[in-house]
């Protein structure tokens, strides 16, 4: 994705996860935003988003993270939300296995308190270890945790999964948690 394509998808980012009113936006109980309204605020901003610009983000996104509703009239951000929205996932069993990215700064905390949302509304996880190497690399010297999600499950963890392939789960007890050696 080229560098327009990148500070288009953080913008978007800010605004369908965090901060929609800082721009003069609103999300429906389900994070939808109406796209006229997101690119109305993006230009009042000094962002010049069009249209075709804000479908090139959403189709050539990396990690699919934002989505058109079917009517094409709103968009939203798939997971990752600091307020709180209705994505309307439906609780499913995981794999036995999942994955979690982190800088090994982290590490300390993590073994201490196991993974928790901070100010998201779900702990992410990744399906394989790639994944969730790409993401521990944005925080620092990347670390991957293997989260024993099936035995989670089994204790009565709910897990969900967002349409692009992300896990997500209130916490990770540091019990289900195995450390790179």
């Amino acid at each position: 994705m080229d560098q327009d394509l990148v500070r288009f998808s953080k913008f978007l980012s800010l605004v369908l996860r965090h901060n929609p009113g800082r721009f003069g936006i609103t999300l429906d109980a389900g994070g939808w935003a109406e796209i006229e309204a997101v690119i109305a605020g993006a230009n009042r901003a000094g962002i010049p988003l069009t249209r075709p610009l804000l479908e090139r983000v959403v189709a050539e996104n990396d990690k699919q993270r934002f989505a058109f509703n079917a009517a094409g009239t709103a968009i939203r951000a798939r997971q990752g939300h600091s307020i709180l929205v209705d994505l309307q996932l439906v609780p499913i069993e995981p794999p036995a296995q999942l994955y979690h990215g982190t800088a090994e700064r982290f590490l300390p905390s993590i073994r201490e308190q196991g993974l928790i949302r901070r100010s998201r509304q779900y702990v992410h996880l990744s399906p394989d270890e790639a994944t969730a190497l790409k993401v521990g690399t944005r925080h620092g010297r990347p670390v991957v945790l293997r989260v024993e999600s099936g035995a989670m499950a089994r204790d009565g963890h709910v897990f969900y999964c967002s349409e692009n392939g992300i896990w997500l789960v209130d916490a990770v007890p540091v019990q289900y948690l195995i450390f790179p050696e």
